[in-house]
């Protein structure tokens, strides 16, 4: 092949995916005169923001006035169980309400209060209502009004085009190897920066809220580049995706129907949530039905209900009471918002959800209950990344969005996510135009790195024979399902370990007949490279801690250990292979120790 004919396009700055930290993070490059590009796997917009439904967490204080910046920084922290990246998570809280007024500056139209301010909901594990939304479709009208500043402030899309490898020179980033998944012809971007916005690894589980896109590509474009991941033992599960029918297992169940009243109950009609509290939140939750009810009803002085406890904690007890035979006949329990609300309520908060169930399920949530179980969500590790610039070890290489680690430590709170990718993206964009700004050479893609990419992607039309792509898919899905779960054993891991090591003999040789062009096949095969890193870091990092913390329970080490705040888990390249190593964390500032040990009353009205 001549590599020589290879089609180029150069962008100062190149943002590798259009979901919103991407696209926010592109705008900000815009904003600073940058020839910006975006890459995206699939269409603009076409992302895991869109399934965010509930909310954007921000502490505007519409609803409730008593909400501030240090409370929603309090209950990050709290939610994270403490190993979360302190200063990240104290720009996120300071810097959210100014993103979404941002939004709505340019053009989102949100719910409003009756003074005609934004509206603002109640989520699982926020003390006050914090979420500001759009019925049920909040991340869609985010995407749509990020979309639409994109097109108009010119900057370059490229749709369906897939990231290979990142290209160094010197250890620094020049460049970017990718192809056009329609053509499969392969394309060089060569670039100062990169900006990783791809999202999670979701579909390396067999049941995942995630869409196909979510293959983990710069987790593994990261870290073959030679960049560190953290803390990737940290999944979350959701508490409630859809549990029927099997076509649609999984699909996501927004927080927002629990945030406005729903339910949980099991096959005999108990409300069992009420019997998992855990002792550290024992003083904010409510223990009756009644308190509950009135917590619902605006009563100020009641605690909130159990069902909004932090995810990692409700999707433990959905596990338990099915493993206990209290489930629902399809393996899950029952969400109600029927008898709490009232039918016009319902399709007027949660249209999005009325018409899910409808259509996908025949159910009519507003005369029936759901039937929902946990179902893998989120990655709260990633790419390891500076917190103000999200640069990683890499100079010209950032992360921000969910693909980057550290910002939700232990376990995410619901409607973080988006905040998180407003308040990072931007950031990134900046990170970005400083960096470059401190360039004084030019950069080069070198000729040997391009033919290597491109002859490990061919070789997969090549071969005569070998594995297929999606068995082998199939093969992991179900180690990683089955081994490292919800709930995990070192036993377990080891095991799945040992499996996954197996399996990168069959992606060596998986093959795909036909060309390049329009081959499913071939599109298959090479999101594995990125699947078995994802799934090996996940999977060594779980053995590495031995701890219950957030959303990383092992059975075999019940409950938090002190030591565990003391360090993150550093993944790294090496030459025999993928290494996984404590690294002892940085002591925080005392000032934010504070705060996030501090009661409400000493928080309140500061």
């Amino acid at each position: 092949m001549d590599y020589s004919d290879i089609q180029t396009i150069k962008h100062d700055i190149l943002v590798v995916g259009a979901g919103g930290a991407g696209i926010r993070a592109a705008i900000e490059c815009a904003k600073h005169g940058f020839n910006t590009g975006i890459i995206s796997k699939s269409l603009l917009g076409k992302a895991h923001t869109v399934m965010a439904e509930g909310g954007i967490a921000a502490s505007l204080g519409n609803v409730d006035s008593r909400d501030s910046w240090k409370i929603h920084f309090r209950d990050t922290m709290r939610g994270g169980k403490l190993l979360n990246q302190w200063r990240m998570a104290e720009l996120h809280a300071k810097q959210a309400p100014d993103r979404v007024r941002e939004l709505e500056e340019w053009g989102a139209v949100f719910d409003r209060t009756d003074k005609g301010l934004i509206n603002q909901r109640n989520f699982g594990g926020h003390r006050y209502p914090r979420l500001a939304h759009v019925g049920d479709r909040t991340g869609l009208e985010i995407i749509r009004t990020l979309q639409d500043f994109c097109v108009h402030q010119g900057i370059f899309t490229h749709m369906e085009c897939t990231g290979l490898d990142i290209l160094l020179d010197n250890g620094r980033v020049s460049g970017l190897l990718a192809y056009w998944r329609e053509t499969g012809r392969f394309v060089l971007f060569k670039t100062k920066a990169i900006i990783l916005a791809t999202g999670g690894g979701g579909k390396a589980w067999k049941i995942t809220s995630n869409s196909w896109e979510y293959t983990g590509d710069g987790l593994g474009m990261a870290y073959r580049a030679g960049a560190e991941l953290i803390d990737m033992e940290f999944t979350q599960f959701h508490p409630t995706g859809m549990v029927w029918p099997p076509s649609v297992k999984g699909i996501l169940v927004t927080e927002g129907v629990r945030g406005d009243g729903g339910i949980l109950l099991n096959s005999e009609g108990t409300r069992f949530m009420f019997n998992y509290i855990p002792k550290k939140f024992a003083n904010e939750t409510a223990d009756s039905k009644e308190e509950a009810t009135r917590w619902l009803e605006g009563d100020k002085e009641a605690r909130r209900p159990p069902e909004l406890l932090t995810r990692d904690v409700v999707a433990r007890a959905i596990k338990k009471e099915v493993e206990e035979g209290r489930g629902s006949p399809n393996g899950g329990v029952f969400l109600d918002i029927a008898s709490r609300k009232s039918a016009e309520f319902i399709k007027r908060k949660l249209p999005s959800m009325y018409h899910q169930f409808k259509e996908l399920a025949e159910i009519d949530i507003t005369k029936e209950p759901m039937e929902v179980g946990p179902t893998l969500h989120y990655f709260m590790g990633g790419i390891r990344v500076n917190s103000d610039s999200q640069q990683t070890n890499i100079p010209g290489l950032f992360a921000c969005g969910e693909c980057a680690g550290g910002m939700h430590g232990a376990n995410r709170l619901g409607g973080n996510s988006l905040s998180d990718l407003l308040v990072f993206g931007k950031l990134a964009g900046d990170g970005a135009f400083h960096y470059i700004n401190s360039l004084s050479d030019s950069l080069i893609c070198k000729d040997e790195d391009i033919r290597n990419g491109i002859k490990k992607a061919t070789d997969i039309l090549n071969r005569n024979e070998g594995s297929n792509p999606y068995l082998v898919h199939e093969k992991l899905q179900n180690i990683m399902q089955n081994n490292v779960g919800i709930v995990r054993t070192g036993e377990e891991l080891e095991n799945g370990l040992k499996k996954l090591e197996k399996l990168k003999s069959d992606i060596n040789t998986v093959y795909a007949s036909a060309s390049a062009q329009y081959n499913p096949g071939w599109n298959e095969a090479l999101d594995l490279n990125n699947l078995i890193i994802t799934s090996e870091a996940v999977t060594r990092a779980a053995i590495l801690r031995e701890e219950s913390r957030g959303a990383h329970t092992r059975l075999d080490f019940e409950g938090e250990r002190e030591e565990g705040l003391s360090y993150n888990i550093i993944l790294k390249k090496m030459k025999e292979g993928m290494r996984a190593e404590k690294i002892k964390r940085e002591p925080p500032p005392k000032e934010l120790v504070d705060i996030a040990h501090s009661s409400l009353s000493e928080l309140e009205g500061k």
